[in-house]
């Protein structure tokens, strides 16, 4: 990105957009919307009359998709960045408004262009895989409140069948239900229409504690195990990998996880972990063993996290199953 000689800060929100060129230090606010979008690049060609212009925004989930989806259909560079990199970037920033925000971002893309690379949008199925797993999550946790809800009343009433109350919970927890199985038979059906997910599906499978949910997630995560070039920086995004914490002769202290990381994945891999405890022999020795040497039990659980997404990574760029050595010593 050194090669450019603008850069175009755009702060999205649900129903407007404001940009910010950084050289030419003018302004303007635009909607949010197809409309907006062409009117943008037609008032930064006129700003900017530079042609080597590149455009810099926070990923802000659906907001900025639409933003995103059009730059890429007219073929325009742009940069989608994570908007805690550009916040902790600013400094002190005592003001806030769209106008100032849009001028952060333009300072940050400026600031950090030879390091900034051109952003992709994911594939159609990539991002229906993604709204999928999102949709099917919140439907199980509503779902896990309905049960809670229907469980204490159970206990309150003397004739639960005859309650209108557990009546209509039960048939909201059967709907909630089916629609969950709807959804995952339309993940199978995205995973299996794309020969390289669906393979790096099935060798995922072939993993003690690794089921349709985390082996999606991985993939959804990993860009199809494109987006991290080693499994330690996959570790890192999840917020597995321990890191040293020490200064001068004082202050040392023993490696930790940092609090910044995908919490969700985080926790998909925690369960996954307990589950290849109990199944797969080897990482349940392996668990066993860092028991023994002193370390707690989440601690262990961490290291067991780390084995699946080394395993994970291994099985997927040799393209074979995952096997169990134990099963052929002699």
């Amino acid at each position: 990105m050194k090669n450019y000689r603008e850069v175009v800060g755009i702060d999205v929100s649900k129903k407007t957009i404001d940009a910010y060129c950084y050289h030419a230090q003018v302004h303007k606010e635009f909607k949010n919307d197809l409309v907006g979008y062409k009117s943008l690049l037609k008032w930064v060609l006129q700003a900017t009359k530079e042609s080597a212009v590149f455009y810099c925004f926070e990923n802000t989930g659906y907001y900025s998709l639409k933003l995103a989806l059009y730059l890429h259909s007219k073929k325009v560079v742009y940069v989608e960045e994570s908007p805690l990199k550009i916040k902790r970037s600013s400094g002190i920033v005592k003001e806030k408004t769209d106008k100032l925000d849009a001028q952060v971002i333009a300072r940050y893309g400026w600031l950090y262009r030879e390091e900034l690379t051109p952003s992709t949008v994911k594939s159609s199925s990539h991002l229906e895989l993604g709204r999928l797993l999102a949709l099917r999550d919140q439907l199980v946790r509503n779902n896990a409140g309905l049960k809670g809800t229907l469980k204490e009343m159970k206990e309150l009433l003397t004739s639960s069948t005859t309650d209108l109350g557990c009546i209509s919970l039960k048939r909201s927890i059967d709907y909630l239900s089916k629609q969950v199985k709807a959804i995952e038979i339309r993940i199978e059906e995205i995973i299996f229409d794309d020969i390289s997910m669906s393979k790096n599906y099935e060798l995922l499978k072939s993993m003690k504690g690794i089921g349709l949910v985390v082996a999606c997630q991985l993939i959804y995560h990993t860009g199809n195990f494109t987006r991290f070039k080693s499994w330690r920086a996959f570790s890192s995004y999840c917020g597995t990998a321990p890191f040293e914490h020490r200064s001068g002769t004082s202050i040392h202290r023993r490696k930790q996880c940092h609090y910044l990381g995908d919490r969700k994945m985080k926790s998909l891999l925690s369960m996954a972990s307990v589950s290849a405890i109990q199944h797969d022999s080897e990482l349940k020795l392996y668990y066993q063993k860092k028991l023994a040497e002193g370390k707690d039990k989440m601690l262990a659980i961490n290291n067991v996290r780390n084995k699946l997404i080394a395993r994970a990574f291994a099985v997927v760029k040799r393209g074979t199953p995952y096997v169990v050595l134990q099963n052929y010593a002699a």
